[in-house]
């Protein structure tokens, strides 16, 4: 047995192995090294996935705003039109008559309403419903958008008018 470990061929298959050592380490290294290039490669397509994505949202949204930019441009240029037009056909009474149709309205179907809202409540409070359902009854969902389009309406147009938009 001596005879083997003494011998050269102990020492060759020794050499050997320790020669194919850093070969199958190096091999070992590369099959990791591919897999992390693999798997950065994935995360960098997913990422340039999500830039594509917001890029198009944001194509998106600018186009949106500049839709939204030309129908108030379209909206300012009508009620121009209309204020131009009236003052042309009949002078200050008619343009005077012109302009308190919008606000007459607005008052009239707010007046409507919210007696509406105010008489049906009321009702309800003196056939003893509780106050939570009394509110609900009278700030309902469609009275909440009445009042805030037109509060928008009112306001937002003064607002938009002193910025020039």
């Amino acid at each position: 047995m001596f005879e083997i470990l003494s011998g050269g061929i102990f020492g060759s298959l020794l050499g050997g192995v320790f020669r194919l050592a850093p070969e199958v380490l190096k091999w070992m290294d590369k099959k990791d090294e591919r897999a992390h290039e693999l798997l950065m490669f994935g995360q960098q397509c997913q990422l340039e996935t999500l830039r594509g994505q917001q890029k198009l949202a944001e194509i998106g949204a600018q186009r949106e705003a500049t839709v939204d930019a030309g129908v108030m441009n379209a909206f300012n240029s009508a009620i121009e039109q209309q204020t131009e037009m009236v003052k042309a056909a009949g002078g200050g009474f008619v343009a005077a008559l012109s302009a308190s149709v919008r606000p007459i309205v607005t008052y009239w179907i707010l007046f409507i309403w919210s007696f509406v809202h105010l008489w049906f409540a009321w009702n309800s409070w003196l056939l003893g419903d509780p106050p939570a359902v009394v509110f609900n009854l009278m700030m309902s969902g469609d009275f909440a958008a009445l009042v805030s389009g037109t509060l928008n309406y009112w306001f937002l147009d003064r607002t938009l008018s002193k910025r020039g938009l």
